[in-house]
């Protein structure tokens, strides 16, 4: 069975991830959901003629802006059964771009160059959705091929409180992993009963790090299978593809994020492959990839990937 959930002022809730907040809808663990985003404060919208998804104006009309600085998420979604201590597997089947238009925009104070930029500088892109490509106002067109979700994420621990969607945590959040494309499953981990599962924050195009802070932010539609899994434990998220494990760590210093990332994919190696810590220490100096997620969300971000036939057991 195949749900929907689309993005409007009751379905949505922007700046902010809480336990305390109630689910808007409740699936059983394995079925399907499709959900749509918006994206954009007033500030960023371009002209009416352009076309404002009904959605988008709906929660404008309604919230006015964000509760805490912040994302507009779609969500959340409850799984039944989920339990704290269980793992969320997220299956993202399918995505497809929601409207005609994106945004980028560099700002002062803002980004990896925070003290390169003197004024705020708004652009906006037409998005041909049939030709999936992003005419940019200066003439280059970019490829919209490889569109994905920057915020993925359940509720976090009833103890956080209420907190803004702005640093990427171990409940996922804005993890801005251009990796997470349609085919992917991403894993994270369970804080509340039902998982509570948000999205948004679509993102037509981005490089690795986003270092300006923005992508060609856009709205988009995924399709995503939820299942609850209590033969796994994480801390930290992780993500499989369909050649690659990849495991993600966030933290204010990036040297933190890289020696978080390593050490949950060394446990994956040691779990899987019967190598020691210092053998699965080595393979990973010769065989796993060490990227930079993002640097501009307050927590950076690390990503390390490992083609999959490294975890077969050798003993």
């Amino acid at each position: 069975m195949t749900h929907r959930l689309d993005a409007n002022a009751d379905t949505a809730h922007w700046g902010y991830f809480e336990a305390a907040l109630a689910p808007r809808l409740t699936i059983a663990s394995g079925e399907r959901v499709t959900i749509s985003t918006v994206s954009g404060g007033g500030d960023v919208l371009p002209d009416p003629s352009w076309g404002i998804p009904p959605g988008l104006a709906d929660i404008h009309r309604r919230f006015g802006g964000p509760a805490l600085p912040g994302h507009i998420c779609t969500g959340p979604v409850a799984v039944a059964g989920a339990r704290p201590g269980q793992v969320l597997q997220v299956d993202i089947e399918a995505i497809e771009l929601h409207y005609d238009w994106g945004y980028t925009f560099v700002a002062p104070l803002a980004g990896a160059l925070p003290d390169d930029v003197k004024a705020k500088r708004l652009f906006h892109s037409r998005i041909d959705r049939a030709a999936r490509v992003a005419l940019m106002p200066w003439g280059h067109e970019i490829a919209l091929d490889r569109p994905f979700f920057g915020v993925m994420a359940v509720a976090p621990p009833h103890e956080w409180g209420r907190v803004n969607t702005l640093p990427p945590r171990r409940n996922g959040g804005n993890l801005d992993n251009k990796e997470l494309v349609a085919g992917t499953t991403l894993y994270l981990p369970v804080h509340v009963d039902g998982a509570n599962f948000s999205v948004g924050d679509g993102h037509g195009a981005q490089g690795d790090g986003e270092v300006c802070i923005t992508a060609i932010e856009t709205g988009l539609i995924g399709t995503f299978r939820l299942t609850v899994r209590d033969d796994m434990s994480l801390v930290w998220p992780m993500a499989e593809t369909a050649t690659h494990v990849m495991t993600m760590a966030f933290d204010p210093d990036l040297d933190t994020c890289v020696q978080i990332a390593l050490r949950s994919m060394i446990d994956l190696v040691t779990a899987r492959s019967g190598l020691d810590r210092d053998e699965a220490y080595a393979l990973m100096s010769l065989v796993a990839d060490v990227r930079v997620t993002q640097v501009v969300n307050g927590n950076k971000g690390i990503h390390v990937m490992l083609d999959k036939k490294w975890l077969a057991p050798v003993r």
